[in-house]
Formats: structure tokens, sequence, C-alpha cells
């Protein structure tokens, strides 16, 4: 399955209130790019996204992660007129997408 076919279970395209929202992801995405994990198997996105936040903002990072997660936009073209790297927009998508599937299912526990 590619990127443009995944669909993502976040609360503003399912309106499900047991779905994590985009605000929860970014919040994540940006507690962990302040504070890395250390020895944890997916240390390695913290890190990512630390660079990622600190080439770009929060705010074009929040965008990307709203079209990826909610509007179905590809990986790839979700940095459309965002003056960013479409390799980057791989990597926020990809830790999205994870941070997404952690956030849920903390919520099923």
């Amino acid at each position: 399955m590619s990127d443009n076919d995944a669909l993502y279970d976040v609360r503003e395209r399912t309106k499900n209130p047991e779905h994590a929202s985009v605000d929860d992801v970014v919040e994540l995405i940006l507690e962990r790019a302040q504070h890395p994990r250390t020895e944890h198997r997916d240390a390695h996105l913290d890190e990512m996204m630390a660079t990622v936040v600190d080439r770009y903002g929060t705010g074009p990072v929040r965008t990307v992660i709203q079209r990826i997660l909610v509007d179905h936009h590809p990986f790839r073209t979700a940095t459309h007129d965002l003056e960013m790297r479409n390799v980057d927009g791989v990597r926020i998508g990809t830790a999205a997408g994870q941070f997404l599937t952690e956030l849920n299912a903390q919520h099923d526990d």
C-alpha cells in the first residue's frame, strides 16, 4: 500500500472522539522533538522530527500533518507551497502515522 492509500484514524477525519486529534499528534511530535527518547526503538523518529522542526518551525510541520492525516495528501506532496523538501514531508508523515497509532493504542488500553 502506498502512502496515497492510507486512511488514518484521526478524530478530524473519523469524527470518533476516541481517536487522537491532529493537535494530539502535533503535541506529541513537538514534545518528542524537544526531548528525544534514548534507547527506544523509535528514538530515530524523535531525532528526525527534532531536525525537521528546527529546520522549518512548528507551523509548517503542523500543516503537513493536517494535510497527510486529514486531507489525504500524499507524503511527498503535502509540503507543496511550504518551502519544504519533499523528503521532509515523507519524514513528517512517517512520524505522524507512527505517533497517531501510538496515541490511539493508549486510548484503547
